[in-house]
């Protein structure tokens, strides 16, 4: 069990501070729902999660296979539904991994991936978009 302490600071912003490590991560409403846009939002942080837990899952089978996957990046992008109730849409998750196209772990490094516990845990609803690039 992980627990973050979680304040709102004012003015559309919060904080959430990770109760292990004590490393704090600051939100803001988005421009388009009466915020700033200065940090990311809420609705920001689940998409990039995706990604963020892709890439991770993705090294946890790099390394078990031994192959290295350093500098492997990624591009995250959200989009918000138009009705109500406000809610992602769509996540679009771009992998950009420095292996050649043909290498023998890649269906099993991209299934590794596909498995993560965001994944699996974001609603049925949410589009989830997934491109690979494989650039060795």
């Amino acid at each position: 069990m992980v627990e973050a302490e979680i304040v709102y600071e004012g003015e559309l912003r919060c904080s959430a501070k990770h109760g292990p490590s004590g490393a704090v991560v600051e939100t803001d409403a988005p421009v388009d729902n009466h915020g700033r846009g200065e940090a990311f939002s809420p609705t920001d942080l689940c998409a990039a999660s995706l990604g963020l837990c892709m890439l991770t899952i993705l090294g946890i089978a790099a390394g078990k296979a031994k192959v290295d996957i350093s500098g492997s990046r990624g591009r995250v992008t959200k989009v918000m539904s138009g009705e109500l109730p406000r809610r992602i849409a769509t996540i679009s998750v771009d992998l950009e991994i420095p292996l050649p196209a043909d290498h023998l772990s890649r269906a099993d490094l991209e299934q590794a991936a596909m498995s993560c516990p965001v994944h699996h845990s974001l609603h049925p609803d949410i589009e989830k978009v997934i491109n690979w690039q494989w650039t060795g």
